[in-house]
């Protein structure tokens, strides 16, 4: 067991780090554990609070927290880990990753799920609605998808691209993917998005499965292959 005490300010990292046996001392509100201390959101942590606890490692992620917080709390003379997950394989590396970094033994994770072979599908994955944005190919939802043979319509360059509704009707995606965050997306816009595209199929999935990474990456590759299969 570590003697680390560690703040983490990203959702995976800190389920990661719970499942690695880490004294997590605190950690953002969206992190999903009441049990722990909350200094703050992602983008708005409390400095001041993370800095008063004194602790020997803060967690961030390259496009979770922001450039300035990270500042602050090198400024202040913190330990800080910074990961950068936008595939499978780094979603798998990044637990050897914070194992290292807090000291603690490598956890044993479950083998990945085989890539999905076979024809290819297309996928458009809503995350926002007014406007309209997507997950774009940069990012670790889109190597999740790919490993499960489903391709990104193209939108662009953009990590989360903005897009109007008659652009994806035009790229005639063979499925809309619907994840259950970030954003609450009612049934009327599932309908919505039904009558943008009639041809595609429209599915709810598990957004935490389809976003969060770490040690939860195997399983949630394996529910996800489950659910589009269905």
């Amino acid at each position: 067991m570590t003697s680390s005490r560690v703040v983490s300010l990203v959702p995976s990292s800190t389920e990661t780090l719970l499942a690695l046996g880490t004294d997590v001392i605190a950690c953002t509100r969206f992190c999903e554990q009441p049990q722990l201390r909350h200094v703050g959101g992602s983008k708005n942590p409390a400095i001041s609070e993370i800095i008063e606890l004194a602790p020997d490692l803060v967690v961030l992620d390259r496009e979770e927290n922001r450039v300035e917080d990270h500042d602050a709390l090198v400024a202040a003379g913190l330990n800080v880990f910074v990961s950068d997950v936008t595939s499978v394989d780094a979603g798998m590396r990044v637990v050897t990753d914070l194992a290292d970094a807090v000291g603690v033994s490598r956890a044993d994770l479950a083998e990945l799920p085989l890539p999905v072979e076979g024809p290819r599908r297309t996928a458009a994955v809503p995350i926002w609605r007014r406007p309209w944005m997507l997950i774009g190919s940069r990012t670790y939802g889109a190597s999740v998808l790919d490993h499960l043979g489903i391709d990104l319509v193209a939108v662009g360059d953009d990590p989360y691209p903005t897009v109007e509704l008659d652009e994806l009707t035009e790229r005639c995606p063979d499925l809309v993917l619907v994840p259950s965050e970030p954003y609450d997306f009612a049934d009327a816009h599932l309908d919505e998005l039904r009558a943008a595209m009639p041809e595609a199929r429209v599915i709810r999935v598990d957004g935490q499965d389809l976003f969060w990474w770490g040690i939860r990456t195997p399983a949630a590759v394996s529910r996800l292959s489950e659910a589009l299969a269905s």
